[in-house]
């Protein structure tokens, strides 16, 4: 299946569905499909957009499930309700091939995969360090490192200053 939906082209079948999603928006049918659809179309044109392109699945995914609650709640002509099961059906293989263009670019849902393989670092904010390394301590470092030592000694102040600003 995964051989499958990496083979489709994401590109193709938007255009098909947004071009499907165009021809029967005048009638009775979801006012949301050709807007995502849309919007889908300006994602999958920037390849930089991995954010984008995961707020694009996540709405498609979701108007899968609007779709069905849509078509049990709202009366259709027989022609208008073909085209618009064909429109859902052909989402399902359209968010599986965008999750895989999306992991190309190396956006994830939030939950869905994401790297927790990778050393964290932990610091405390303002500049408060643990010592050691610029006070950086990874996870994975099992032996807590003692703070460094700060020398007590002030700099010695140069012995004749000239300018606006003096200490007195």
């Amino acid at each position: 299946m995964a051989d499958f939906i990496q083979a489709l082209d994401p590109a193709k079948l938007l255009l098909a569905e947004t071009a499907l999603a165009f021809i029967i928006s005048p009638f009775t049918v979801p006012a949301y499909n050709l807007p995502i659809f849309l919007f889908g179309s300006y994602v999958q044109e920037s390849s930089d957009a991995a954010q984008s392109l995961t707020l694009f699945a996540g709405l498609l995914s979701f108007s899968i499930f609007y779709d069905v609650l849509w078509m049990i709640k709202n009366e259709q002509g027989g022609f208008l309700r073909f085209l618009t099961v064909v429109l859902l059906l052909l989402k399902i293989p359209t968010t599986g091939a965008f999750l895989v263009a999306m992991r190309q670019r190396g956006g994830q849902f939030p939950g869905l995969g994401t790297d927790i393989h990778g050393p964290t670092v932990w610091s405390m904010p303002g500049g408060f360090t643990s010592g050691g390394r610029d006070g950086y301590q990874t996870v994975d470092d099992d032996t807590p490192r003692a703070p460094s030592k700060v020398n007590s000694v002030p700099a010695p102040q140069p012995a004749n200053q000239s300018g606006a600003y003096q200490a007195v």
